[in-house]
């Protein structure tokens, strides 16, 4: 899974070479490669509990409330252009990070939330968004994450083999 993040995120820096600086191309990688990370996450650790759909719902909540927000307020960016708050590029990353945190755990999600996180960090440097229009973002997406995911859980298959006086005792416990 952490090689695929690499190979997404350079792999995107080099189709992103038209773009003078490194920040803003970083994060507009990010916000594309962490939903896609999260997406694909759910067709390789199937589970009976629909993970494409909970992340379908969850991305489709965060986006489109970001976007009602970017419209409706339609607060001034810092380089004067419109529609800053809530930061769309955060919310996408953070709508695949909080997906990932929730759904397989914090091994996943502190990595996942660091890009996240490095990524509203790219709409700031950029002089694209404020620090609050980025803690929007990633709000809203928590929040919908919150609303949508659940935890993935792993059948377990155990196996037991022991001595019981003169036999072998072979046992097999599989856990839901």
């Amino acid at each position: 899974m952490r090689y695929l993040i690499v190979i997404l995120f350079f792999w995107g820096l080099t189709s992103a070479k038209a773009q003078n600086d490194f920040y803003e191309s970083s994060g507009d990688v990010l916000q594309l490669a962490l939903p896609a990370i999260a997406l694909g996450s759910t067709f390789v650790y199937r589970s009976d509990d629909r993970p494409t759909w909970q992340f379908i719902k969850t991305y489709t909540l965060s986006v489109g409330v970001t976007y009602i927000l970017k419209y409706t307020v339609n607060e001034q960016r810092p380089n004067g252009g419109e529609h800053s708050f809530p930061s769309g590029h955060t919310a996408s990353a953070f709508a695949g990070a909080s997906f990932l945190q929730l759904r397989y755990g914090w091994k996943i999600g502190i990595p996942a939330y660091f890009l996240a996180t490095y990524t509203g960090y790219t709409r700031i440097k950029a002089d694209k968004h404020y620090w609050w229009d980025v803690f929007g973002g990633a709000s809203i997406s928590i929040g919908s994450s919150l609303l949508f995911v659940k935890p993935f859980k792993k059948n377990k298959l155990a196996w037991s083999f022991y001595k019981n006086g003169r036999y072998y005792v072979a046992g097999c416990r599989y856990q839901f």
